[in-house]
């Protein structure tokens, strides 16, 4: 027990190093940069929406440094079918994850943690199962397809609910596709990447163990 002990406060040292190192380097983009790079990821996604053209998605509303831009969800549901679903995640108390339908911008409001979220009706935590694709925030991801998050565990119950053969991907900063990443068995893997220069790439599934 205390070997096993050992190990989980190794991997969990080192996604918390990980994280301050990947959050400082967003932090440091120049404002020119971000902008030209979340021009970059809506475009690529965009184009995915409009070969798969999806029934259903989810995707998220991304602040400051997070690539995909804050218009992301406004820019998503133009490229959408008018009758399609675009949901938005809302936090609950928990930290898991509810969901709601993004109309228009008038469709959000502020929420915690610097975060906006949809205002209407929750669609309940399992709605994200029913997604054709699902987009993700990340701080990195590896080759593997396992991501890093903030830490507080949100994305990985959702995706825990996500069958195997949906296309889920994160959106990351160039730099931010590694070789290898800590991992733990609750961690979930992602089917793909979208980053500015290198566009949309699938990954290799991967099983913690």
């Amino acid at each position: 027990m205390p070997e096993f002990s050992d190990e989980v406060d190794a991997t969990h040292a080192a996604k918390r190093e990980l994280r301050v190192t990947l959050l400082a380097h967003r932090r440091s983009l120049p404002a020119p940069a971000r902008a030209a790079a979340a021009a970059r990821v809506q475009a690529e996604l965009t184009s995915l929406v409009g070969r798969l053209r999806p029934a259903w998605m989810t995707a998220y509303v991304p602040v400051g440094s997070e690539p995909g831009g804050s218009d992301l969800p406004a820019v998503l549901r133009a490229a959408l079918p008018p009758e399609a679903e675009l949901l938005l995640p809302v936090l609950r108390d928990d930290l898991d994850l509810d969901w709601a339908s993004y109309t228009d911008p008038g469709s959000l409001r502020a929420a915690g943690r610097g975060l906006r979220e949809p205002a209407g009706p929750r669609r309940g935590p399992d709605a994200v199962a029913e997604a054709a694709l699902v987009i993700v925030p990340a701080l990195a991801v590896d080759r593997r397809g396992i991501r890093l998050g903030r830490g507080g565990g949100s994305y990985d119950r959702a995706l825990a609910r996500v069958p195997a053969d949906t296309l889920t991907v994160a959106l990351l900063h160039d730099g931010e596709l590694v070789e290898a990443l800590p991992a733990q068995p609750h961690d979930r893997p992602v089917r793909a990447v979208i980053t500015p220069t290198d566009g949309l790439r699938t990954l290799a599934r991967a099983t913690v163990v």
